[in-house]
């Protein structure tokens, strides 16, 4: 099970033993365990596998995590080349920033639960016909419906 909740401008993913993920939103910097995963390279901290891809100066996460797949994408306009669409392949959670221009991106990965942030995710949701009520946090089960995507939208 994963918990994840705003703390400041820091959005934290912490494990069933609790190894956190920290998503600074304000500098798109994260940190896996107190280890800076911010630049281009393959990671292994604390049973977390991460990749991290640069694309046209923008760096992209994908999280293997208690064998589910996360991917956290801070950039809202970039061509959706198969190049990078092969790195978003069987995407359980997205953390995506919510922007209108990201509710094409997300189009275009399936995901099963999508996690929007940023001042301008009601936008997101309201442009994928989404009415989500704001939670402080979410704890995620690993049961994911196989025939819709659940939204979730943080405080």
């Amino acid at each position: 099970m994963l918990d994840i909740k705003y703390r400041k401008s820091d959005l934290i993913i912490t494990d069933w033993d609790k190894n956190e993920i920290s998503f600074n939103i304000e500098k798109n910097q994260i940190i896996l365990d107190g280890f800076n995963i911010s630049y281009s390279w393959e990671y292994e901290k604390s049973g977390i596998l991460v990749e991290v891809k640069k694309y046209w100066d923008n760096l992209y996460y994908n999280f293997l995590i208690e064998k589910k797949r996360l991917v956290i994408i801070t950039q809202d306009i970039f061509d959706l080349k198969e190049e990078i669409l092969s790195f978003f392949w069987d995407v359980d959670i997205l953390i995506i920033i919510g922007t209108k221009e990201a509710a094409k991106v997300f189009e275009s990965i399936e995901a099963k639960l999508v996690i929007p942030y940023g001042e301008s995710k009601d936008m997101f949701l309201h442009t994928l016909g989404q009415n989500v009520e704001e939670v402080n946090s979410y704890k995620i089960k690993w049961d994911f419906s196989l025939d819709s995507t659940e939204f979730v939208n943080l405080i």
